[in-house]
């Protein structure tokens, strides 16, 4: 049977909930009695997008091997600093324009998980490549609740032209299940909570009648 996930389970974990999409919490109990012992946290990547950039010499060490001394950006890392490994220096080639003229705003944001070129265009016929989330979600998402999560601060326009004869879908997007398929980012923290801890269409519909009457949701 369905565990309901109740208030104080909730507060309980809330310090790892929203970390964790999957919380043992949420498995039916079923499943929980036949695994005998806890489960091992499923591998789990993220990808953080960064578009106006970083304050460099506040993020790159000064220092290469393991010996670096962390900048102030990254000091809150510390704890995992042996397990940190910061890259500088790459190219993403495919954000250059290589022909295309301008448009480098969509090109880096189309290029930043796929690594390709994305055709210039501003109708329909977008393609862009396989982002590399979404390879990772297709080998081990099947182990989540979710294969995957897009989560972003700007609801943008998918489709129309947004940049120098670029599809909006270039600049919107940074995941892309195919070349052709981009996966729009959720901006709302309420449907985002809805669809992470709504274990039943039961609890959904009592979270809605305490949203309506304007009562918090723990």
């Amino acid at each position: 049977m369905q565990k309901p996930l109740n208030r104080r389970t909730l507060l309980r974990g809330a310090s790892t909930a929203i970390a964790l999409p999957f919380l043992e919490a949420m498995l039916p109990t079923s499943r929980i009695a036949r695994a005998g012992s806890p489960a091992k946290a499923p591998l789990r990547t993220a990808f953080l997008a960064v578009p106006n950039g970083v304050h460099m010499p506040s993020w790159k060490p000064t220092k290469v091997g393991r010996r670096f001394e962390l900048p102030a950006t990254l000091e809150p890392l510390a704890s995992v600093k042996d397990k940190l490994c910061v890259l500088s220096g790459l190219t993403l080639d495919g954000a250059r324009a290589h022909g295309d003229g301008p448009g480098d705003h969509a090109r880096s944001a189309a290029a930043f998980l796929t690594g390709a070129h994305p055709k210039k265009t501003k109708g329909a016929d977008i393609y862009n490549g396989v982002s590399i989330d979404q390879a990772i979600a297709q080998n081990i998402g099947s182990k989540t609740r979710f294969a995957s999560l897009e989560l972003g601060l700007d609801g943008s326009a998918q489709a129309g032209g947004c940049d120098s004869g670029y599809s909006c879908a270039y600049v919107s997007n940074l995941a892309w299940r195919s070349p052709t398929s981009p996966m729009a980012c959720e901006v709302n923290p309420a449907n985002v909570f809805d669809r992470l801890f709504a274990a039943s269409e039961t609890q959904a519909g009592t979270s809605f009648a305490a949203k309506s009457r304007r009562k918090s949701v723990l």
